[in-house]
């Protein structure tokens, strides 16, 4: 049975974050932490290795050796500095920079989310875990800044080594005899045993108070976290020029201005007090730290005086003691920011444990010229994790590719629930969605997804080139893509445009350009057309068109889908009269689902939303209508 309680004083020392942190980064790119590691040991190295050889000359000279002797320590002395600059210069070109190892890390953080399933991506946890990442990166420089930490930590280390192995020798000097009481006092072991005692106890209440500075640091960080989410939050509104328009408009300075003034008095106390518990904390430690020095600068003078240490070995020891507490105080230093930094890192070791829940099926999408699928909700219930509330409860109902459904309902009905569970972001929490008497969750997820071109109501688009774009890909054909356009009607509005469909969408460098919602409503709906899926999915589709743009796209709605399934969700009861079917969401359920014509003579839950919006419509209007469908 394995002992638990294994290697304690290494687990105090580096906590348990920091050792699963150096295992992911080494996973990442098993160069980035050896090359840090290696090049810090020898930079720790390089110092001592002048203490030796100085001590060495200094006793060669005081002895009356031959300058020979004392030349062949010098080379020694330029020969050992130049081979450990060249092996230093070796492993910092070898090792990964701050940037490069921020590139690193963001494209593997980059990579994971992207291999995330939709659901764990949208969780509460997983968006804490990125929020957590950003933050911390900019705090403490997240995973570049842990790997400083490391090389600092590791150098200081062995300067400690360095150091004590330099003043071990002087633990066990000859104890001279026939010089009297004192002279064998101070060169006996008993003296040297005192002045160790005291080192060690030195040592070990400093560790004390550096684990208290550690505790209370990261207390005083987590209190800080609601401080800097407000500031990043005020600097995101105020320095966001969309959001210009508003404050402009609605005098919002004032405010916005005394937010971020309480934000910075808060910021301000949270930093003065942390400042006077590290002066205070420091002091201490400082004063702990410095009570054996004395009595080792005695012991050393007086052993000297009698003769049991050369006055090279003065030089050495003092040397190796100054250096072994300067390195001491920089290791914990070191260590404690390494420990917060992992502490804090932690989110990247939780996000890369995610695991993925979608069960991934093997069955290949059989491919159909005739698009003869069927799609069918048999008895799916759903509710979002970690919430009770069903937003959709025992759904059932099927069509086949070809067709044209429109989803109607009240807001928060379950209609975009509905096309996510369809498009498989999500699975049910109750029931089977099948396509062609399969459960989808058998078929590959990837051949699966191909079968569907979404327009989301939340859709994006990117800064990118236009083109780029429409075909969700860098290498496109540029004739689909101009057809595409022209089909959503925007392909005028993109020939006007000075890069055509190189044009770079927002601000996002010195040519971008901007474009207006219903624009870039046009451009989402050419890039769902661009895929040519065997489904089509549009969710309030023109919701930011004006009428006469909605109306160019109702009345080639025919032509845009042509054979393809058509699933279409709006609020404009009118613009579902050339659907073949409709379906009447409402709380999570199915009411009603029909033809415009026979809902209407049911005179249910659709006619009463029918006649809610009519009345706001001419009688020449409403008998328009139809021609928008061709």
């Amino acid at each position: 049975m394995k002992n638990k309680t294994a290697n304690p004083l290494w687990q105090k020392i580096v906590s348990p974050e920091a050792v699963a942190l150096m295992k992911l980064i080494h996973s990442f790119h098993r160069g980035i932490l050896p090359a840090e590691i290696g090049k810090n040991i020898l930079e720790a190295l390089k110092p001592f290795i002048n203490i030796v050889c100085s001590a060495l000359i200094l006793d060669g000279l005081i002895a009356g050796e031959s300058a020979a002797s004392v030349m062949k320590i010098v080379c020694w002395m330029v020969s050992l500095n130049l081979i450990t600059a060249l092996l230093i210069a070796l492993l910092d070109w070898l090792r990964k920079s701050y940037l490069d190892v921020w590139c690193i890390s963001q494209k593997k953080f980059s990579e994971r989310a992207l291999q995330l399933d939709y659901e764990r991506l949208e969780e509460t946890e997983t968006r804490d875990m990125i929020r957590m990442h950003d933050e911390t990166r900019n705090m403490y420089g997240g995973i570049p800044g842990f790997c400083e930490d490391v090389g600092r930590t590791v150098k200081s280390f062995f300067s400690i080594v360095y150091s004590f192995g330099l003043m071990l020798p002087f633990f066990f000097t000859r104890t001279v005899q026939g010089k009297g009481m004192v002279a064998y006092l101070f060169t006996s072991p008993v003296s040297s045993v005192l002045v160790l005692a005291v080192l060690t106890a030195s040592i070990y209440f400093s560790l004390i108070f550096f684990k208290k500075k550690e505790r209370k640091v990261k207390e005083y960080w987590e209190y800080s976290l609601d401080f800097t989410r407000k500031f990043r939050y005020y600097h995101f509104l105020i320095s966001k020029y969309q959001n210009g328009k508003d404050i402009r408009s609605y005098h919002m300075s004032d405010l916005l201005y005394k937010g971020f003034q309480e934000v910075g008095r808060g910021c301000s106390a949270f930093l003065s007090r942390q400042a006077k518990l590290e002066e205070i904390i420091g002091g201490n430690i400082i004063i702990i730290s410095q009570i054996a020095v004395p009595l080792f600068y005695i012991l050393v003078g007086m052993k000297a005086l009698f003769g049991a240490i050369t006055v090279g070995s003065i030089l050495q020891y003092v040397g190796a003691l100054s250096s072994f507490y300067e390195s001491f105080t920089s290791l914990m230093t070191d260590l404690t920011e390494m420990n917060i930094c992992a502490n804090y890192s932690k989110c990247e070791i939780d996000f890369f444990s995610i695991e993925n829940k979608k069960y991934e099926g093997q069955l290949p999408v059989e491919k159909r010229d005739d698009n003869e699928y069927e799609l069918e909700f048999r008895d799916v219930s759903f509710a979002y994790p970690g919430t009770e509330k069903k937003i959709l409860d025992h759904v059932s109902f099927k069509f086949k590719v070809g067709s044209k459904l429109a989803l109607v309902g009240k807001n928060g009905a379950g209609k975009t629930t509905f096309i996510k569970l369809l498009c498989r972001l999500y699975d049910p929490t109750e029931g089977q969605i099948l396509l062609n008497g399969i459960d989808i969750k058998k078929y590959d997820y990837q051949e699966y997804q191909s079968l569907f071109s979404v327009v989301f109501q939340d859709f994006k688009l990117f800064s990118f080139e236009l083109g780029q774009n429409v075909a969700a890909s860098v290498d496109y054909e540029e004739e689909r893509v101009w057809d595409s356009l022209d089909k959503a009607g925007i392909g005028d509005r993109v020939r006007r445009m000075k890069g055509g469909l190189q044009t770079v969408l927002y601000q996002a460098g010195d040519d971008g350009v901007e474009i207006s919602g219903g624009e870039a409503q046009k451009i989402a709906i050419a890039r769902a057309l661009y895929k040519d899926a065997p489904v089509i999915i549009l969710d309030e589709p023109t919701s930011a068109l004006d009428p006469i743009s909605e109306y160019e796209i109702y009345s080639k709605f025919d032509t845009l889908v042509s054979d393809k399934t058509a699933i279409y969700i709006s609020h404009r009861m009118s613009s579902c009269r050339f659907c073949d079917n409709i379906a009447v969401f409402d709380n999570g359920t199915v009411r009603e689902m029909g033809s415009h014509e026979s809902l209407m003579k049911k005179k249910g839950l659709y006619y009463k939303m029918w006649e809610s919006q009519a009345k706001y419509y001419s009688e020449k209007q409403m008998k328009e209508v139809p021609s928008f469908a061709g």
